[in-house]
């Protein structure tokens, strides 16, 4: 549910934590520990975070989303799959999508696209979605990425979710081809 200064006051109460102090504290709570499981559970958390657009500007402020992006190149695929979906529900802001195009993250969204897990290729899927724009479009329109995309897009037998999005992704980035 998105959130809006009145309601989240009323969510919070008088002695709660505000969220931008709650959202430091899980980036700390993520850089301070080794433990990969408490990694995955508090970027998974961030990324639930990445729905609401009343937290955009805590996460840009916080850097949350270039922390999304370097736990997209992590051996562990559950980091990938959060990042990946982090990075898919911020960018819907186009100020989100800048900050990850600027930071390199299109070959990591990329990269996703042939991932074994499901989630992570829906999430790149969607974020590609956002992020590709006239500005990058060659970046990210290259042969084998379009190819790729066509694949999922004819898939709807193994993946209707893969095949909608991937459609989705033609429709609006390839109908003028």
């Amino acid at each position: 549910m998105f959130t809006n200064d009145q309601r989240q006051q009323e969510r919070t109460g008088k002695y709660g934590t505000p969220r931008l102090q709650y959202l430091q504290e899980l980036v700390i709570q993520f850089q301070n520990t080794n433990d990969d499981e408490t990694k995955e559970k508090i970027l998974a958390n961030l990324a639930n975070f990445a729905y609401d657009p009343y937290n955009y500007n805590f996460l840009r402020q916080l850097n949350v989303l270039e922390l999304f992006l370097d736990c997209m190149s992590e051996p562990s695929e559950k980091l990938v799959e959060f990042g990946v979906g982090g990075i898919c529900n911020s960018c819907a802001d186009p100020a989100n999508a800048a900050i990850v195009t600027q930071c390199g993250g299109i070959p990591l969204i990329i990269q996703c696209l042939s991932s074994p897990v499901r989630n992570t290729v829906n999430s790149a899927l969607g974020a590609l979605y956002y992020v590709c724009n006239e500005s990058n479009k060659d970046e990210v329109l290259k042969p084998e990425v379009v190819d790729l995309i066509k694949r999922y897009a004819a898939a709807e037998e193994v993946s209707l979710s893969f095949s909608n999005l991937a459609r989705a992704f033609l429709d609006k980035h390839l109908s003028g081809n």
